[in-house]
């Protein structure tokens, strides 16, 4: 990892004290820090201090017997899982048991060069029994999703996610680089439709950055953070950071807690971005113009001048949504579309 990241300004760190001390800093909280030793006490951290392969033993004696997505990239990825010069995957994605994953795992711990291994995003509840009742940190009343990822050493391109991000290291070592929302302009971001995991990410190489490709990269450098979490360490990301991920261990393991602070019912923005993609970004200008004024009307600028003339029963969907008005604008947009 060259300087121009190593020696970054590292994310604050704050300490959980209390009961209750977790869930006031994440209330509210729009910027990343980190927690040492938030789940120091969960038995898979304990496991992973002792061994890799007893972390993996662990893991094993709570996995469901069922298939696991797994992604596996040659050697001479050197763990980046990103595109070809094709600009396709650079890596084969298949399902297999768990410990037939565990076992490759343990083959290539002993070889110099090795293919990169990679279990994304997978559900706790459902690929394992008591895993999460034995290993998780309590977030109150969020309606938090569970997942785990589990990899050899691996490098994955920075990326943002629309919910909020707790992230706990249960194994190994995390290097996470983040960034905040507004510097996407200086990320050179790819593809919204080909993407490794369904978010566009950052086509620079954080590890070999070319800045005569990419010379914004260096203004985007200047608002970055870096954080190194050892088992048991968590680091919180605000919804739309962005974040660069290495797992830096020949094995490593994350948990991580995603929720959002709107009902779900409200649906996912992206999906709002590529259909305007579709249906506006290609028209005239002159009508370009007209759908940004109306844009700015009914969602960025929203205020009474939108509805204070129609009878306040008839608002229908220009009132704040409930579940029953989103799901009336969620039917009305999937007859439209399947036209």
């Amino acid at each position: 990892m060259p300087d121009t990241v190593t020696a970054l300004p590292h994310v604050a760190e704050r300490e959980v004290a209390q009961p209750g001390a977790l869930d006031a800093m994440l209330r509210g909280a729009d910027q990343p820090f980190v927690v040492r030793g938030l789940a120091a006490d969960w038995p898979l951290v304990r496991a992973a201090q002792m061994s890799s392969a007893e972390a993996r033993r662990y893991l094993l004696n709570h996995a469901v017997e069922r298939p696991f997505m797994v992604s596996v990239a040659a050697p001479e990825s050197d763990g980046r899982l990103f595109y070809d010069d094709t600009m396709q995957m650079n890596f084969r994605t298949s399902r297999a048991r768990l410990p037939t994953i565990f076992q490759k795992m343990d083959e290539g711990e002993a070889m110099e060069q090795s293919p990169a291994i990679y279990l994304a995003s997978i559900d706790v509840h459902e690929h394992f029994r008591g895993l999460h009742d034995a290993n998780h940190v309590d977030l109150g009343n969020r309606d938090a999703l569970a997942s785990i990822w589990i990899g050899t050493k691996t490098r994955i391109a920075a990326h943002n996610d629309f919910p909020d991000n707790l992230a706990v290291c249960a194994a190994g070592r995390r290097r996470f680089t983040v960034l905040p929302p507004d510097q996407f302009r200086n990320l050179y971001l790819g593809p919204v439709d080909n993407t490794p995991a369904g978010r566009a990410i950052s086509m620079v190489d954080f590890e070999q950055p070319d800045f005569a490709a990419h010379p914004r990269f260096q203004e985007a450098l200047c608002h970055a953070q870096v954080a190194e979490l050892e088992p048991g360490d968590a680091i919180f990301v605000p919804s739309m950071w962005w974040h660069h991920v290495e797992g830096l261990a020949p094995f490593n393991v994350l948990v991580n807690y995603w929720w959002r602070d709107t009902p779900r019912y409200l649906g996912q923005p992206q999906d709002a971005l590529n259909h305007a993609m579709m249906t506006i970004r290609d028209l005239p200008e002159k009508d370009r113009k007209v759908w940004r004024d109306l844009f700015d009307h009914y969602v960025f600028d929203a205020d009474e001048n939108v509805t204070a003339h129609i009878p306040e029963h008839a608002r229908s969907v220009l009132n704040p949504l409930t579940p029953e008005t989103a799901g009336r604008l969620r039917a009305f947009l999937l007859r439209t579309l399947s036209r």
